[in-house]
């Protein structure tokens, strides 16, 4: 196997083109949004076996004191899911992939793979490689609009219809308009999940900006195009109901917001949810990946009332030091001390 990093640009939009379940996440372009919005630098990594076959592992690694450690994730926090792009992936390639960072300096390299190819990343994982189990939920869009409204849990037919009659309106705009006002949504969220979760507001409002600062957004927006789609729900001519929608041969739903009080009497956020679901179906996409879900019911009914399925996975974590070990007991001790909870 020969690898050549950072990956060549031509090779590596040809497999993502190539790979039928590529998210918006896995090309040239989200890197570039990463490393323009964040202290990151492109260390993604071309592989070609010896049968000819070839794959990317998009790739950022830290820069200043953190490259000096040696921190690389595909992706990091906040960026979505990365893992290898390219046709006709399996275990045998994964575990070359492994071997591969584990041979670089880098104490820490965390990979975030489609929860889809789990399957194959569990059996080519070597022994020493750390996990962190997760859950996701993704929908199949490869039967239809109909299809998939005949399998809608009646709850979420009854919903749809209570928006139509309301006259809610949903905008879905690729590119970066009314940004400003998805993120007056996002803000009011942040405060309505701190208080879900016990969390004071103060330091729910900090990690939620220090996560998904405005200027991110307008970094994905610029970089991706017209893969790059804001969804914006309007209430009474208000902005009720916001949410990200990444566009590739898979759909990437991300960053749901919505002011409660004026989307959930008239069922805004439903509405919002089913046009972003038709909308990739007739976009020609696979899949649509509605995120991560945890450990909470609550939105794993809510995603599950459109159809969509529950997937457990892991990220998977080359370590020279125990990183991972030390990140969870510090995570773990706030959380104790906060009260936290997971709705």
């Amino acid at each position: 196997m020969s690898t050549v990093s950072p990956a060549p640009r031509a090779p590596w939009w040809e497999l993502v083109q190539r790979d039928p379940a590529s998210m918006a996440d896995h090309t040239p372009a989200w890197t570039d949004a990463i490393t323009a919005s964040g202290p990151y630098r492109d260390a993604s990594r071309l592989y070609e076996l010896s049968d000819g076959r070839r794959y990317v592992l998009p790739l950022v690694q830290r820069r200043g004191p953190g490259r000096v450690a040696g921190l690389s994730a595909s992706f990091p926090e906040g960026w979505g899911f990365g893992g290898l792009v390219g046709p006709a992936k399996d275990a045998s390639v994964v575990r070359l992939v492994l071997e591969d960072l584990a041979g670089r300096r880098d104490v820490h390299t965390r990979i975030r793979p489609d929860p889809l190819d789990e399957a194959i990343w569990a059996e080519g994982a070597p022994p020493q490689v750390v996990t962190t189990a997760k859950r996701a939920h993704v929908l199949d869009l490869r039967p239809g609009v109909e299809a998939l409204h005949a399998g809608l849990h009646p709850s979420a037919r009854r919903a749809l219809r209570k928006a139509e009659r309301a006259g809610v309106q949903v905008i879905g705009e690729a590119g970066p308009a009314q940004l400003d006002e998805y993120y007056r949504l996002y803000e009011r969220s942040l405060t309505r999940w701190a208080s879900a979760s016990h969390e004071p507001v103060w330091l729910a409002r900090w990690r939620g900006r220090r996560r998904d600062p405005l200027a991110k957004l307008r970094a994905m927006a610029d970089h991706l195009g017209d893969r790059f789609r804001l969804y914006l729900a309007y209430v009474d001519g208000r902005p009720a109901a916001g949410q990200i929608v990444l566009f590739g041969n898979a759909a990437h739903d991300t960053r749901g917001a919505m002011d409660k009080d004026l989307a959930n009497p008239v069922r805004a956020n439903q509405l919002l949810q089913w046009r972003a679901i038709v909308d990739a179906t007739e976009a020609g996409c696979t899949t649509l990946h509605l995120g991560e879900s945890g450990t909470s019911t609550s939105l794993a009914r809510y995603k599950e009332h459109y159809g969509a399925r529950s997937v457990p996975y892991h990220d998977y974590r080359v370590e020279r030091l125990p990183v991972t070990a030390v990140d969870r007991a510090a995570r773990a001790q706030v959380k104790r001390a906060i009260g936290f909870r997971e709705g």
